[in-house]
């Protein structure tokens, strides 16, 4: 029995305009050492136990941001799994649809960090999402076709993202890719994708050519588009994002110069910037100056996600900011 569940079916009859997210949910183990890591032996340093996962991460930046934002994901019936629940929920989102599964462990993500911020090594354990089975969406296909935008990430399996686009209707789909192996999930439904953001290695995996150059980026999308892609952004780190809408246009914009702490969030950070934008009817190009000041203001904290994170901080901060 999950004690945080409600009836999705009181869940549809909600008028709010909402945003759906499903994905993971991770507990993150992150250590980070003051100095270069040093292989094959024992590192001082300092180590940190805090809620994350891609989709976890993105809806609480976009309960933060002020958003009606429901997740759907499944956790252990264990310690990790009621922590990150609460934690979760705490910060804004409703987490009513979220199983909780006797059997199953929570994810757990395991990150080392050296002193530029930077991720050095990741394991990951998330074998319980295989749990998101069509079988267990079935009661929220009302939801997913009410919401104003549905947020999925890669970690999902190829079963539940066809079942997710047969059910959709006309409701935004806005795609994480995750990483290079888990992006190619999505490859079947490329067509049914508003936007995809994806780093560089996501990209050349999707588009199976080499990425290097600028020109190779924009190429890149050009690729992603004449897959039925409407919006693509490129993350492409200190060098900002490359943009592009198939209607209207595409550019580069760098990042803002910040202090970086961490970086772990910074791409849920700027999902969750854009998705938000589009619910505020803006345009890509638009939206993303904001998305990037999400993003920096992220890794600015040690958390992967900013505890002060808002519209209104955010507008604040770009003032402030300098393209790098």
């Amino acid at each position: 029995m999950n004690p945080f569940a409600d009836s999705a079916t009181d869940h549809a009859q909600t008028a709010e305009p909402f945003v759906l997210v499903l994905g993971g949910a991770n507990m993150d183990i992150s250590g980070s050492t003051p100095q270069p890591l040093v292989l094959s032996d024992s590192n001082p340093g300092r180590i940190r136990c805090a809620p994350g996962g891609v989709a976890r991460n993105v809806a609480e930046n976009l309960a933060r941001l002020g958003n009606a934002t429901r997740l759907l994901t499944a956790v252990g019936d264990d310690l990790y799994g009621r922590s990150l629940l609460d934690a979760t929920q705490k910060a804004g989102v409703d987490v009513q649809g979220c199983w909780v599964l006797a059997d199953q462990s929570t994810s757990t993500y395991l990150s080392l960090h050296g002193p530029d911020g930077d991720m050095a090594v990741a394991v990951n354990d998330m074998g319980i999402l295989a749990c998101i089975t069509p079988e267990r969406l079935e009661p929220f296909a009302d939801s997913v076709r009410q919401a104003a935008a549905l947020v999925v990430d890669c970690n999902v399996t190829a079963q539940t993202l066809a079942w997710l686009f047969a059910n959709r209707a006309s409701t935004p789909v806005f795609v994480d890719a995750v990483s290079a192996f888990k992006c190619q999930h999505i490859r079947p439904w490329l067509a049914q994708v508003h936007l995809l953001k994806v780093n560089r290695l996501e990209a050349q995996a999707l588009c199976q050519f080499d990425i290097h150059t600028d020109a190779d980026v924009e190429r890149a999308a050009q690729w992603l588009h004449t897959q039925g892609v409407c919006q693509v952004v490129v993350s492409m780190g200190e060098r900002g994002v490359f943009w592009s809408d198939r209607s209207a246009g595409d550019g580069w914009h760098s990042a803002w110069a910040t202090t970086v702490v961490n970086v772990t969030g910074a791409g849920d950070a700027l999902m969750a910037g854009l998705v938000h934008a589009f619910v505020d009817q803006q345009n890509l190009s638009t939206s993303i100056p904001f998305a990037l000041g999400c993003a920096a203001l992220t890794v600015g904290c040690e958390q992967a996600n900013h505890p002060n994170l808002s519209a209104a901080t955010v507008a604040q901060c770009m003032h402030h900011f300098i393209p790098q």
